[in-house]
């Protein structure tokens, strides 16, 4: 079929849809590359050259010659360098499902489209048997290490606030709290992981990702009533206010990161996680405000 019998609205969808193919192609190939499992690998290297295939036969079509997207390109290898394989997979899944929906609307001018769609559907399946990251297996840990972190440190500070009302000695306790318990959790998490005795995780490597993500969890928390200077007028409560949005933009990162991995719903899981936050945040300051009346400190 020539591109000359298409209407406009398909021919778009067409250019569209060859764009897609030749960016994909460059993307699994890139991907291929550094994958270090000679199966990995084979499997990213068919899905790339697959992807060529479709490309091609959009290009038979059309007579155009594209470029594949630069900045889609690189966004997905970025991607998979900082955040793993799995996470930049799981996004491109949910590009393929775009995708397919825009096949599914030519297969009625152009009956192969139709095989198209299928060879898309295999490599999602292909793609979610491929993964498998370290890091997957200990994102329990990690869940474990951030939210007791952060739901812990939020309400010790907020309670600090009030009975102490000093920037650098709430940063001072709060630092000490959160080192306590980040190695009191990653104890936890080594001798829970041991005793489990499945073979799958690393006892050790299971206590390093927990306290790593609680300590990480504490230095952001803490990091305003560092930098706000005890002098400026109502540095407790602007200190307290940016500890508070801090947590909510960790909340939302990695809730985002987890959602896509295990394809769960975002806002469900977000919305729990901040309002227990926000929740113990609140008590705290009013119990150290109490605290600080019944004690009579007044610093």
């Amino acid at each position: 079929m020539s591109v000359n019998q298409l209407d406009e609205k398909t021919k778009s969808i067409i250019l569209q849809a060859q764009q897609a193919e030749i960016t994909e192609h460059h993307i699994y190939k890139k991907l291929a590359k550094s994958m270090k499992d000679p199966h990995n690998k084979q499997i990213l290297q068919q899905i790339s050259n697959d992807e060529m295939k479709h490309h091609e036969f959009y290009k038979n079509i059309t007579g155009v010659e594209l470029k594949p997207n630069k900045r889609i390109l690189w966004k997905y290898v970025i991607i998979s360098k900082i955040f793993g394989m799995t996470f930049a997979f799981k996004l491109m899944e949910a590009g393929e499902k775009d995708a397919q929906k825009l096949y599914q609307s030519l297969s009625d001018a152009i009956p192969e489209i139709k095989n198209i769609i299928q060879d898309e559907i295999k490599h999602e399946n292909e793609l979610i048997n491929l993964i498998n990251e370290e890091r997957l297996k200990y994102v329990g840990s990690i869940v474990l290490g951030l939210n007791d972190g952060l739901v812990e440190l939020t309400g010790a500070l907020a309670g600090f606030t009030l009975a102490l009302q000093w920037n650098p000695l709430i940063a001072m306790l709060g630092l000490i709290t959160g080192i306590a318990g980040s190695l009191s959790m990653g104890a936890s998490e080594y001798l829970s992981t041991k005793s489990e005795n499945s073979g799958d995780k690393s006892p050790f490597k299971a206590a390093i990702y927990t306290g790593g993500a609680y300590i990480l969890a504490v230095i952001l928390l803490v990091f305003p009533f560092l930098l706000i200077s005890p002098f400026v007028p109502f540095s407790l409560y602007i200190s307290l206010g940016m500890t508070l949005i801090f947590g909510i933009i960790v909340i939302a990162g990695f809730t985002f990161y987890i959602s896509v991995v295990q394809e769960q719903s975002f806002k469900k899981r977000f919305l729990e996680m901040a309002a227990i936050s926000l929740g113990i945040a609140t008590a705290s300051f009013f119990i150290g405000l109490l605290l600080r009346i019944f004690f009579g400190v007044d610093v």
